[in-house]
């Protein structure tokens, strides 16, 4: 396809507010999914073309928030074993998948981390000196981490709300830390289904890559911001952000 200064101006700019979104929350693809779709992508290819951005959006993240100490490591391995297979069997999935599943599946995350985040807004934002709890201490996790791991392969629009969920609500991480840890998640499971998309024929990677750009300087910029700002601060922006995506999930 054929990509104009409007078309890279467009994905730079979205991409850098999705990159920031994503980093600090989750979200951030229901801006630049529409961005591609816009461009004259099929639903499918804008889906696939889109993990471009997440993969080196989420590698620029994970960088910065391991510099300043932030990405806890210890338990890495057992968080990444189901969300991994979670994720291949939702890219797998969703290479076949009739499109119009994805917009039932993005709602019902949406508005469920809404919910969660009004009603019972403890079970994500952790209190300050909670300690973090293991996989093995707390097996639930593992079905959360598939499940997170599923959706983020199938859909990846949100991905991180489920992420937060699984990583805050029953690992018992702070906002700073379930975000890096989700941002390291999301680098290898959306790794893993965009080269399934990719092996399908299912990725432009010209408007991939301006993508990129974007979501990367957004990462850069959204670290250092959630390094300094106050659990409040997260807190909110989180909320907000989730009701945001709550929105636009109904008019994706």
């Amino acid at each position: 396809m054929d990509i104009t200064i409007a078309h890279i101006t467009v994905l730079l700019i979205t991409g850098f507010v999705a990159g920031i979104i994503n980093t600090l929350a989750g979200g951030g693809s229901n801006l630049t999914l529409p961005a591609l779709i816009i461009m004259g992508m099929p639903a499918d290819i804008a889906n696939a073309t889109n993990r471009v951005g997440v993969v080196l959006q989420s590698l620029v993240a994970s960088l910065g928030f391991k510099k300043y100490g932030k990405l806890p490591t210890h338990d890495l391995v057992p968080i990444l074993i189901p969300t991994l297979i979670g994720s291949a069997v939702g890219a797998a999935f969703a290479s076949v998948a009739p499109v119009t599943l994805l917009k039932p599946m993005l709602l019902s995350a949406m508005i469920g981390m809404t919910l969660v985040m009004i009603i019972k807004p403890e079970v994500i934002v952790v209190p300050a000196g909670t300690a973090s709890l293991s996989m093995r201490e707390k097996p639930s996790a593992w079905l959360w981490m598939g499940v997170a791991g599923f959706y983020g392969g199938f859909v990846q629009a949100g991905v991180g709300f489920i992420l937060i969920t699984a990583l805050a609500g029953t690992l018992r991480y702070d906002l700073v830390r379930s975000n890096a840890l989700k941002v390291l998640c999301s680098f290898f499971f959306t790794a893993i289904a965009l080269g399934i998309f990719a092996w399908q024929g299912q990725v432009l990677w010209l408007p991939g890559l301006i993508l990129a750009c974007g979501t990367m300087a957004g990462a850069h910029f959204a670290v250092r911001f959630a390094i300094s700002a106050k659990p409040s601060t997260l807190k909110w922006f989180l909320l907000v952000m989730t009701v945001c995506g709550s929105v636009a999930a109904m008019f994706f």
